[in-house]
């Protein structure tokens, strides 16, 4: 097992992201080079991080913002394509489980109220369960979600919650780790034992794997989604510099 495996597996999330914030200028500093840029901040390296609780993927995690492939393709897709940087009016922003490597760049932009929530995570500002939100109906222009519905139990409650508190004519996204070869969502209460689930739903703390019908739960709840394939509009060059995974489907949700 890998070192970045071991870590991963053994270390609990709050304590590694409170370590990541010293190791990171240090490890920034050693794989400088120029074979692999991070869009988020523009740095170059000569290789990113590997990452992954069971199979490492190569060059995923990005040495100076800590950005995996889906924050990457996140960050070109409210850049090139959304209202999210440019908006003349102010938006409120939910982001559920801040990830770093936006924090401090949405936290410093002029047009965002920008506020973070999790239940555990020591970069949050409000601690809350996402089943019950401590938040008005209609109060966010946008809403940030990524990587935490396989995490939860309820995950129709807490996709309603995140509809609720969404305004009309907003929009969030709300990736998570998806089998597009799998027509339905599998999960299984009874499996419990950690490297069980490891190994059928691909972490430890996942309790389902998500198939190609969480679009139409979503839809269920009331959100109109679009699929969106962002890969197809990025240069293959770029897909390899930016280190991207291609295909990955970016699920962007409106309130209408």
């Amino acid at each position: 097992m890998s070192l970045f495996k071991t870590i991963l597996n053994t270390i609990p999330r709050p304590i590694l992201i409170k370590a990541s914030y010293l190791a990171r200028p240090i490890i920034a500093w050693w794989l400088k080079g120029d074979n692999f840029t991070d869009p988020i901040d523009g740095k170059s390296f000569k290789k990113f991080l590997p990452y992954g609780y069971g199979t490492q993927r190569e060059n995923a995690l990005s040495p100076s913002t800590l950005s995996l492939e889906r924050h990457r393709l996140m960050w070109l897709f409210l850049q090139r394509e959304s209202i999210f940087f440019s908006s003349d009016k102010r938006l409120k922003v939910l982001h559920i489980a801040p990830e770093q490597c936006f924090l401090d760049l949405f936290r410093k932009q002029q047009n965002l109220e920008y506020t973070t929530s999790d239940l555990e995570s020591p970069i949050a500002d409000v601690k809350a369960d996402i089943c019950d939100l401590p938040f008005e109906n209609n109060s966010f222009d946008v809403v940030f979600c990524n990587h935490v519905l396989e995490h939860i139990s309820d995950d129709t409650k807490a996709m309603q919650e995140l509809y609720r508190v969404m305004k009309v004519g907003g929009f969030g996204i709300f990736q998570i780790p998806q089998d597009l070869s799998r027509e339905t969502t599998f999960e299984d209460d009874s499996i419990t034992e950690p490297k069980e689930r490891a190994k059928i739903f691909g972490q430890y703390d996942h309790v389902r794997v998500y198939g190609r019908d969480y679009f139409d739960k979503l839809r269920s709840i009331g959100f109109t989604v679009d699929e969106i394939d962002y890969t197809k509009k990025i240069a293959p060059e770029k897909l390899e510099r930016f280190a991207l995974m291609k295909g990955e489907i970016l699920p962007v949700c409106y309130k209408n």
